[in-house]
């Protein structure tokens, strides 16, 4: 199961750490990969989202979340090792919320769900990716009772 510290909170809207913890044990529970390591969560501005998406991944452009895995292999790290990040943007977080009529939330989970997937292996930039992701996403959603469209 994922272990998790929290950064920075949101000023906007307030993290339910029970949902977050829900949302671990859910996913540890449908994905079979093992994650013991330290996840850390923080909020940046846009700007500072932007700039790491240009530093990291060549997009001088805002995203909602950023997901980073510090490590290859995992076999000589601690348990106490921070080995992973979530960096979300709380601006695109109440932009999004608004444009899919979602709580605020409910645009966090759903993020913070998708960019689980990404730390773990998944991604979407091929259909066959996306399905594969998407095969994940949804029954964790509706676990979390998040059927939600987008």
């Amino acid at each position: 199961m994922f272990w998790y510290q929290i950064i920075n909170y949101p000023d906007h809207f307030s993290l339910d750490e029970t949902r977050i913890t829900e949302i671990f044990r859910i996913i540890s529970e449908i994905v079979a990969v093992e994650q013991k390591w330290i996840l850390n969560i923080a909020f940046l501005s846009n700007e500072e989202v932007q700039e790491l998406n240009l530093i990291h991944r060549g997009i001088d452009k805002n995203t909602d979340v950023l997901s980073f895995h510090y490590f290859e292999d995992f076999s000589d790290i601690s348990s106490e090792d921070i080995a992973w990040e979530c960096i979300f943007s709380e601006s695109k977080i109440l932009s999004q919320s608004a444009e899919y009529h979602h709580t605020l939330t409910e645009e966090f989970e759903i993020l913070l769900i998708h960019s689980l997937l990404h730390i773990i292996g998944y991604d979407h930039e091929s259909d066959e990716d996306y399905h594969a992701m998407e095969s994940y996403e949804s029954p964790i959603r509706a676990k979390m009772w998040l059927n939600i469209e987008r």
